[in-house]
């Protein structure tokens, strides 16, 4: 019986993604880089994403997120979490699961507004005490399906028993992305 509730599952998220259009996206700012991959961020229902942030002083960050967006008005509302590995430069590899969402305002034909938050306390994380994620910015789409983005990336894994936090963005940036 769980196995064929895991199937269903599996096959709903599956059946949802193909009807969505994917995003891929590269972003750079001072002592970071982040990439990643969305799909169906753009449209209301489930949405999935995933990203690889670096810094060279303060180390690496992977997630994995699953989301639903709901459409209130001019917004699109996410709410949701991530499955976050955290590679510290200083501190234990580990994990985080971090719960949040997001909020995109499309003002105007190809121009947006967003922001999100994502938050993981000591009880869901490993090897660090909190983790924090936040972003938000400006889109324009140039032409379907190039868009430039800029805006403040802030990722933080706060230290436990006593070592230092290792701030892997903290800072503005600029970025592009294709979606298809």
């Amino acid at each position: 019986m769980k196995n064929v509730a895991v199937l269903g599952l599996a096959s709903l998220l599956l059946v949802s993604a193909g009807a969505q259009a994917i995003n891929l996206h590269g972003q750079i700012g001072k002592d970071y880089t982040n990439l990643g991959f969305g799909m169906g961020t753009e449209t209301s229902g489930i949405a999935v994403s995933g990203n690889w942030a670096h810094s060279e002083d303060d180390g690496d960050i992977a997630g994995l997120g699953l989301g639903y967006n709901l459409p209130l008005g001019p917004f699109l509302a996410t709410v949701g979490g991530k499955g976050i590995y955290l590679n510290p430069d200083v501190g234990s590899k580990g994990y985080a699961i971090a719960v949040g969402g997001g909020l995109q305002w499309h003002i105007a034909s190809g121009f947006s507004l967003f922001g999100e938050y994502y938050y993981s306390p000591d009880s869901l994380s490993s090897g660090v005490k909190e983790y924090q994620e936040a972003n938000a910015g400006a889109r324009y789409t140039i032409m379907r399906p190039l868009t430039v983005e800029a805006g403040y990336r802030y990722i933080n894994l706060t230290g436990k028993e006593g070592r230092r936090d290792n701030a892997i963005a903290d800072g503005p940036y600029v970025g592009v992305s294709a979606g298809f």
